[in-house]
């Protein structure tokens, strides 16, 4: 007897729906308010017939689905377990059900998949398969598998003091405040060169320069540790402070460098009191910067195989936290999901850098300050192809990207809840260290800037903490529209702002902190026909693993437990 024709399942409202907050325990698929199910009845080997659902995760993307087979029935197709997390290979790719599997709609190109049947079941090789991503219907659909994410002995130590160790988080805070502080910082004595300042071109495209102090103008430093090949005329390889330069075979990526004490006295003028004065460190500290031109390249974001996690962090005050969820959003997995910790194989040769994602969530919530107090602590949020993995809080600083490829930083508002459903991906982190001016749209210190505790800046009350630090900003004026990646040696937030305003920046704010592995930066560069990884501190090369002598790069090649954003360039 045929199966009852499958029905068409009713479009996406206009608005997102959030979901409402948590009061028993649930699923992550909760979150899924504009999810769609299609659901058919399909014969079985041995003559039953099973029901299986279809779950469009974020229907106006289209690039997550779950597949489940209902009723406890999946042994009679042969399956290992009842659920499936499905992923197209290209974007735009619509999935149906079928009797022996999917049919996969690329434009009006259909493709059936034939996922189980009387001699064998595709679906069931694929999900008992190790890698994170494997291969069905000649390689045009994916079943991501749960898998276990490298991690240097560095962050086991400090994932096993947290979780398993009583205090073990206080152990952690005093190795980074009184061990850990200034390990990574980098200095570079200037040398004025008005020869070689007058002989350098602004590289076609680049950014807006930033804005100097006079006897920072026309000088030069050695770039120390820089392991990005940059287009220097210099035979010793230093740079003019502040000047923007390409780099070799990747058009629209530019670096450049510069000390928090080379910024403008105009740009000190302007912030007055809303940052603080930076110590003699800080103040010398080297700061790069690598910026990407958003007209040439697209961002995507992806978790990584172990976080941020979901759970409760523990700077959750007992006030805000309801011991009867083991989450602010009702669960601590999010499985039936799999998190993969990397990019999709077809992907990756086409990913020209890749950098760190924010906090993990034991320190990605708020324990002081009006943030503590509301939202059950105001966790950190996060959005992986259209699919809410963890409320995005309002107040906190956001990395968007929109469904048609824009990119935003921005301060996420309950007004904007409406439009999750144009949400690609977000990443949260903190609160912001630029926003813009009401006014003038320039940007200006955020109003935490110097409120460590209420900003979660460092974990560290007791003072202001400087250390190595990474941040994004966007760049958004005549020259074009920039995201630009900030990698601060040993410095404070009031650091950061300061640079980054100094740039133009419209808008920045902090990425993660305190080690080489939480502020990672690598650009895949050409050489001879071939692709390098070049790494923004050589020390970060330590980082990836290795095979018959070549780097294996992190991300690409292997799942990583950390979360990540990887550039593409935009195909025209």
């Amino acid at each position: 007897m045929a199966a009852p024709p499958i029905p068409e399942p009713e479009p996406p409202p206009p608005d997102f729906v959030p979901a409402p907050l948590a009061t028993a325990p649930r699923s992550v698929l909760a979150l899924q308010t504009a999810a769609v199910t299609r659901t058919a009845v399909v014969p079985a080997a041995d003559g039953h017939r099973v029901r299986v659902s279809l779950i469009d995760l974020a229907p106006r993307l289209g690039a997550w689905h779950l597949l489940r087979i209902e009723d406890g029935t999946h042994a009679a197709l042969g399956l290992p377990r009842a659920e499936f997390h499905l992923q197209p290979r290209d974007r735009g790719t619509r999935l149906e059900l079928s009797q022996e599997g999917v049919v996969l709609d690329a434009d009006g190109r259909r493709t059936a998949c034939a996922l189980w049947g009387a001699d064998s079941s595709p679906l069931a090789a694929a999900a008992e398969d190790e890698s994170a991503y494997s291969r069905l219907c000649n390689g045009a659909l994916y079943v991501r598998n749960t898998v276990s994410g490298h991690r240097t002995s560095k962050e086991w130590v400090t994932d096993f003091l947290r979780d398993r160790v009583p205090a073990g988080d206080q152990v952690v805070n005093f190795v980074k405040e009184e061990l850990m502080q200034d390990a990574f910082l980098r200095t570079a004595e200037v040398e004025r060169d008005a020869e070689a300042a007058a002989e350098h071109d602004r590289p076609p495209g680049a950014p807006a320069p930033p804005r100097l102090a006079p006897e920072a103008q026309a000088s030069l430093f050695v770039p120390t540790d820089l392991g990005l090949k940059v287009k220097s005329d210099d035979a010793e390889g230093r740079l003019l402070v502040g000047r923007w330069y390409g780099i070799e075979e990747e058009p629209g990526i530019y670096v450049g460098g510069l000390s928090p004490s080379h910024v403008s006295r105009d740009v000190v003028r302007e912030q007055g009191a809303a940052v603080s004065p930076l110590d003699e460190v800080e103040a010398k500290a080297l700061t790069y910067l690598v910026a990407f031109d958003l007209d040439r390249f697209d961002l995507d974001f992806a978790l990584g195989t172990d976080h941020p996690r979901v759970d409760w962090s523990e700077r959750a005050q007992p006030g805000v936290r309801d011991d009867r969820l083991p989450g602010p959003d009702g669960f601590d997995t999010v499985a039936p999901l799999a998190r993969t910790g990397r990019v999709a194989p077809h992907r990756a040769a086409g990913v020209i850098a890749t950098f760190i994602g924010g906090f993990k969530r034991s320190h990605g919530a708020f324990k002081t300050g009006r943030l503590a107090q509301i939202h059950r602590g105001s966790h950190y949020g996060f959005v992986e192809e259209g699919v809410i993995l963890s409320s995005l809080q309002p107040g906190l600083a956001t990395v968007l990207v929109w469904r048609d490829g824009r990119v935003e930083l921005a301060t996420w508002s309950e007004e904007d809840d409406h439009r999750l459903g144009e949400v690609r991906h977000a990443r949260q982190n903190g609160v912001p260290i630029l926003e813009p001016d009401p006014d003038t749209g320039a940007g200006r210190p955020g109003a935490l800037v110097t409120k460590w505790g209420e900003g979660n800046w460092s974990g560290s009350q007791e003072r202001k903490f400087r250390t190595l630090r990474a941040g994004l900003c966007l760049q958004d004026g005549a020259a074009g529209r920039f995201l630009v990646y900030g990698y601060f040696s040993s410095v404070t937030t009031s650091a950061m702002a300061r640079v980054f305003q100094a740039y133009g920046c419209s808008y920045a704010m902090l990425l993660d902190m305190n080690a080489l592995e939480h502020t990672y930066l690598a650009v895949y560069q050409k050489a001879n026909g071939e692709r390098e990884v070049h790494h923004l501190d050589r020390g970060m090369s330590v980082l990836d693993l290795t095979y018959q002598g070549a780097v294996v790069p992190r991300f690409l090649a292997y799942p990583d437990n950390r979360d990540f954003f990887y550039i593409s360039r935009r195909k025209r």
